[in-house]
């Protein structure tokens, strides 16, 4: 049987050379070793939780648009100051009709979706807007560009 005994001349920090010898059944463990840190480093990133990103589509009464606007905008400001979790909540209206509003809704994840929705600020505009609003539509979304910073 072959020699599966391999030399490596190494030089230490010193520039002192030292012969390592490295075993076949040395190798293979190595490599073993290294898949598995491969494998489950590749589980790891898997596991990291991706941003949560929709579009909320409204229609709001237009007798009330004026004090819907004021209590989106006081949710609004109030989410993304107090929120680290909520990364945008980007609010607009159709040019041509401004009774629907469409907002841009960036969460760092899930966890940070279930905790906004739960915070005294939310709450009190779903109750203060519930008769302002005539139709919701969410809009869940896959980014083409996860994790993409917005300006």
């Amino acid at each position: 049987m072959p020699d599966m005994t391999d030399k490596r001349n190494l030089l230490n920090r010193e520039g002192v050379q030292h012969t390592i010898h490295f075993s076949g059944l040395w190798l293979c463990r190595l490599l073993a070793v290294n898949l598995l840190l491969l494998v489950s480093a590749g589980h790891t990133f898997s596991q990291t939780k991706t941003q949560m990103v929709r579009i909320a589509k409204i229609v709001v009464d237009p007798a009330q648009l004026e004090p819907y606007k004021a209590a989106l905008k006081e949710e609004i400001d109030a989410s993304v100051r107090l929120e680290p979790g909520v990364l945008t909540l980007y609010a607009m209206s159709d040019k041509d009709n401004p009774t629907h509003i469409t907002i841009l809704e960036i969460y760092a994840d899930t966890d940070a979706y279930k905790a906004h929705i739960q915070t005294p600020h939310f709450l009190k505009y779903k109750t203060g807007t519930k008769d302002m609003v005539k139709a919701l539509e969410l809009v869940e979304t896959v980014p083409l560009i996860p994790g993409m910073k917005i300006k």
